[in-house]
């Protein structure tokens, strides 16, 4: 069906706009947003998902204040408009491509609402391209992901207590947008049981410092072998570079979980001297607000054809074994410069330099 995006000179198949070139129930196209108060006061996150070939369109936005996330979600029938971005409550507006969206949460039963803008801080930086097999020779990624990182002004008000991220200087924080073949929409079993456990061992860093960010990503087998690996140093417009680094980790867990109290990652570039950044983290902020791994709500899981829901965990009482996929805001700081941003991370299955030998024990 003929829509609005089609009238582009930007066609990649001989398809309208409306069709994608692969018929795998897993195609999606994604973005994420996150912010961030310049202390970790207040930390919001954001993810709206197509899923094409599921005809299913969700998003989610969430907030932690006070030690509570609050979180309000929508799920529509996804239809033939690829330009249409607003579920429920929920929208986002590309002002300027790469480098100004609006995003809008409209006033709802939770109690939370935002008129809020980002701007580029940095150049768009596309990580290697995600590909990876299962045991059996399933594709299970196969998927592009840019990052990027952003300032945001405008209003949020949870509550009726209204915070201005303009104030003080804008709020930052950090963006990307995916799209590809990854898991979606409930369990999808591929042929033949894996002979091996699961095992997943993530990590993906975009910080914020005054005169520049950086962006570190690790993926890794059991053995530590990386699958994935990026590491960028950029320098904010508007004189904006962006040169890549190798990049190392020496992680340490809270005892009984798989969370982190405490980091140092090392970005390595080709030329002069690497840079240690060490993190103090301030609280764990649980994916599973916006969608990630929720088990009715999760990415291109149906819940109906035009629903919207909200509610909150306490993060002091959710179960961090329970949480393994969480993003752990931290104030962090590199020789004398002093930053913040997120560590996201889910540490699953067996991870030999961190001595976990099965799918879910705990750090000791």
């Amino acid at each position: 069906m003929l829509t609005a995006a089609d009238e582009y000179l930007i066609h990649q198949t001989p398809h309208t706009f409306d069709q994608v070139a692969t018929s795998d129930r897993n195609f999606y196209d994604r973005y994420f947003f996150n912010g961030y108060r310049r202390d970790g006061g207040v930390y919001f996150a954001v993810a709206m998902g197509t899923y094409a070939n599921m005809g299913i369109f969700d998003c989610a936005f969430a907030v932690v204040v006070d030690g509570k996330e609050r979180f309000v979600r929508a799920s529509r029938v996804l239809g033939p408009d690829r330009m249409d971005t607003k579920a429920g409550p929920i929208s986002v507006q590309v002002v300027e491509p790469l480098r100004k969206l609006r995003l809008k949460v409209a006033k709802n039963k939770w109690g939370i609402t935002a008129d809020l803008t980002m701007e580029a801080r940095s150049l768009p930086s596309e990580e290697p391209h995600f590909f990876r097999r299962d045991d059996n020779g399933a594709v299970v990624m196969d998927y592009t992901r840019f990052t990027q990182h952003v300032t945001w002004t405008g209003k949020l008000t949870v509550d009726g207590k209204t915070h201005d991220l303009s104030r003080g200087g804008p709020w930052w924080g950090s963006r990307d947008h995916s799209w590809g073949i990854r898991g979606i929409g409930g369990r999808d079993p591929r042929g033949a049981p894996s002979p091996a456990p699961p095992q997943f061992f993530w990590n993906w860093a975009p910080l914020n410092f005054d005169d520049l960010c950086t962006l570190y990503t690790v993926s890794e087998r059991t053995d530590g072998t990386r699958w994935h690996q990026s590491g960028v140093i950029l320098t904010p417009f508007p004189n904006a570079t962006q040169e890549e680094v190798e990049v190392d980790h020496a992680l340490t867990f809270q005892k009984g979980t798989r969370h982190l109290s405490g980091a140092a990652i090392t970005l390595k570039p080709a030329k002069g001297k690497e840079m240690v950044i060490e993190f103090q983290p301030l609280y764990h902020f649980l994916m599973k607000g916006i969608g990630y791994g929720e088990p009715r709500w999760g990415h291109g899981m149906w819940v109906g054809p035009d629903e919207v829901d909200g509610g909150e965990y306490d993060l002091a009482t959710e179960d961090p074994m329970a949480n393994l996929h969480v993003q752990t805001v931290s104030l962090v700081t590199a020789g004398r410069r002093k930053g913040i941003g997120v560590f996201e991370q889910i540490v699953m299955g067996p991870h030999k330099k961190y001595g976990f030998k099965e799918m879910l024990d705990p750090a000791r």
